[in-house]
Parts: structure tokens; sequence; C-alpha cells
């Protein structure tokens, strides 16, 4: 079992930055792929980044290339997302998600443990 919480959201105007952080309890944190979420109203779960068990691998979303960035800590069990240049369309909330295994997937459902969501606002 792995416990997720995020952190870091909050309102910004658009062309600010903010570093989400994402803290892991639980088993090894190590061996898990984890990736970045986010969800607007009404819409569906988005792809937003994920970082491989030893972070030597990334990917994006093609809304997010170029302005945010993932990256992760295995000593302290924390993964980041690094969000710059930020647009009203990223409001959304945010959420960590934890998957075992090497195999990159950007499909939610393939991940198993997910943290309950941090609300990123950018207002115009």
């Amino acid at each position: 079992q792995v416990h997720l919480v995020e952190s870091g959201g909050g309102l910004v105007q658009a062309g600010a930055s903010l570093r989400l952080s994402c803290a892991a309890s639980g088993r090894t944190f190590s061996g898990y792929t984890m990736g970045w979420f986010r969800q607007a109203p009404g819409q569906e779960r988005e792809f937003v980044a994920l970082i491989s068990w030893s972070g030597g691998r990334t990917y994006y979303g093609d809304s997010v290339k170029g302005r945010l960035t993932i990256s992760r800590d295995n000593a302290k069990n924390t993964m980041y997302l690094q969000m710059n240049s930020l647009k009203p369309e990223d409001t959304a909330v945010y959420y960590c998600a934890a998957r075992v295994g090497t195999v990159v997937v950007t499909t939610s459902t393939m991940y198993t443990y997910w943290g309950q969501g941090t609300q990123v606002t950018v207002s115009s």
C-alpha cells in the first residue's frame, strides 16, 4: 500500500509559477512509476507527466511540454511538478499517482494509488 499526499496548489495569475509536491509513504517509493494527472470541472482526467522509478525517463502531455517539469527525490519519498508560465487552461485539480512497474503508461486507469488532489487555479 502506498499513501500519497499532494501539496503546493493555490491561486496564481497567468504567467506565474507553482511547484507541487507529492509525498509518499508506505512501500518503497523508488519501486514505482509516478505520474501527475489533472481534472478540470466537467472534463475527463488528463495525463500531465510521468517519471520512471529511477527518474531517468520523463514524459509529458502535449499541452504542458516546455512549461512543466517533473522530478523525484527517492531519498525523500517525494515527487515534484514545477509549473512555469501557467495559463488559465491549467486550472484543475492535480493528482499524483503511482503504479508498480517500469512500463510507461499515460492512462489513468493503469495507476493503482492516488492522492486526494490539490487545486490549482490560474486567473487571467
